[in-house]
């Protein structure tokens, strides 16, 4: 074999959880190299998360363009330019890859920008992207692969060459007609969005409800949002066929309540799932299992079945959000530096960042159903918090489940203006086991949306 540089700390992936891995065990003395095959600071910040919200936004200020009258704002017309709205987005990745590489150059960790694969138990293969090839070796390894969009197998679907969320967010066009495959977070995000800048958009669901997890008074409302927006939604429909390709003219044939159907459009976008990145690797030379979806098996501390070897994020089958790739990092951190902290029993917050947001926290009652907890139900409508006048923003509702023979609060999940802030305050009294009269009896700031959790908490009967 090749010269093996060695290294106390090697990380393969820099993004949500790798990162912080490499950054502050470089800090503290170690010698530490960072390998990464795409984008400094993986999907989050480049491709997914942050240009996401960044693109939705600028569809909301459309939005609120369009409905300038209601604010007494009057255009004589408007015109969206995808080319302006793509600068905005790019000057902003801009700011945040070089935010990562003078971090990386501060931490004193060698970046490699490489494909890495295990070569044998220890040593990792890494083919650089300016040519030639590294054999690297560390004393701890921590994978942090993430994960990747699905391509389901329907006939003709991948000769299609639809679009992903990554390659959505970089269009600089407007497509005519847009076909979204998926009514998870990622295509209603990505559908209103498109549907904003003013394209026609069906989305089509083989589920019967959007956002599946979700409850159905919940799913209802969003299909309503959707419908109100010119959507159109087309659940429990299975595609059997697709023709054409994408960026000119697709053609897919579905099936809905029987019936076939055939739906031409210009653009097909994807948003059916995720899969690890853990194919290509060379993790079983290393003798690295894998669970029966194809994610890393790991502990509660995210060590995997080598010793001295983590995984982290997505490939580790976290849930799939960036606040929870860094909370991976602290486990893995704390772990090493003598703590106890592991994945068991985490609050994970959800957030979609659809306009109005849904915001969820703890269980909804689908899951307390399904586990047989007890509960009890309050709800409200969004209208009847006072700062949704103010802003013109009164659709949604929002639900606590508190627990039938304690007041312990279960579960929150808001759908409207400002969900996820109202979210974070629910959230701070579980994580300090609160009981939910402490919420109820607090006083908010007038007029804000979490105001309205003491008159949502104001209904709940006793136990």
């Amino acid at each position: 074999m090749a010269n093996v540089d060695e290294y106390e700390i090697l990380v393969l992936g820099s993004g949500g959880s790798g990162k912080f891995i490499a950054w502050n065990m470089a800090k503290a003395g170690h010698r530490t190299a960072m390998v990464e095959r795409g984008a400094l600071g993986g999907a989050c910040p480049n491709v997914a998360c942050l240009p996401s919200k960044n693109m939705i936004y600028s569809a909301r200020v459309a939005s609120l363009a369009k409905r300038g009258s209601e604010f007494g704002i009057e255009m004589d017309s408007l015109r969206i330019n995808m080319a302006s709205a793509q600068r905005r987005k790019r000057e902003m990745v801009a700011g945040l890859h070089q935010m990562h590489v003078d971090l990386t150059v501060a931490s004193g960790a060698e970046l490699i920008m490489g494909e890495g694969r295990f070569a044998d138990a220890r040593t990792v293969e890494v083919k650089l992207k300016g040519g030639g090839s590294r054999h690297v070796t560390g004393r701890r390894i921590f994978l942090d692969l993430g994960s990747h969009a699905t391509i389901p197998s329907i006939p003709g679907l991948a000769a299609a060459q639809p679009m992903s969320h990554v390659e959505a967010l970089d269009l600089d066009r407007l497509p005519a007609h847009l076909i979204v495959l998926g009514g998870g977070y990622v295509g209603l995000e990505l559908a209103q969005a498109m549907r904003r800048f003013g394209s026609q958009v069906t989305l089509i669901e083989a589920g019967q409800q959007l956002a599946g997890r979700e409850d159905p008074d919940i799913a209802t409302a969003l299909l309503n949002l959707f419908q109100d927006e010119g959507i159109e939604v087309l659940l429990g429909t299975e595609i059997h066929k697709v023709e054409g390709r994408s960026g000119e003219k697709v053609e897919v044939r579905a099936i809905r309540a029987g019936h076939e159907l055939a739906v031409t459009v210009t653009d097909l976008l994807v948003a059916t799932g995720r899969k690890a990145n853990t194919e290509g690797i060379g993790l079983e030379r290393a003798g690295i299992q894998l669970d029966e979806h194809g994610y890393i098996k790991v502990n509660e501390r995210l060590e995997t079945t080598v010793p001295n070897i983590w995984a982290m994020g997505d490939c580790a089958g976290s849930p799939q959000f960036t606040h929870v790739a860094f909370d991976d990092f602290r486990v893995v951190y704390d772990n090493l530096n003598g703590g106890k902290r592991t994945t068991k029993n985490r609050l994970v917050p959800f957030c979609m960042f659809t306009d109005p947001e849904l915001a969820r926290v703890g269980l909804n009652e689908s899951e307390a159903k399904h586990n047989g907890i007890e509960y009890r139900l309050v709800t409200m409508p969004m209208s009847a918090v006072l700062r949704t006048r103010t802003v013109s923003e009164q659709r949604g509702l929002m639900k606590m489940l508190i627990a039938k023979k304690s007041d312990e609060v279960l579960g929150f999940t808001a759908f409207g203006f400002e969900a996820s802030e109202m979210m974070v305050a629910v959230q701070t009294a579980m994580i300090g086991r609160l009981p939910y009269t402490a919420i109820r009896d607090a006083i908010f700031t007038h007029p804000t949306m979490s105001e309205g959790l003491n008159e949502l908490l104001g209904q709940v009967k006793d136990g």
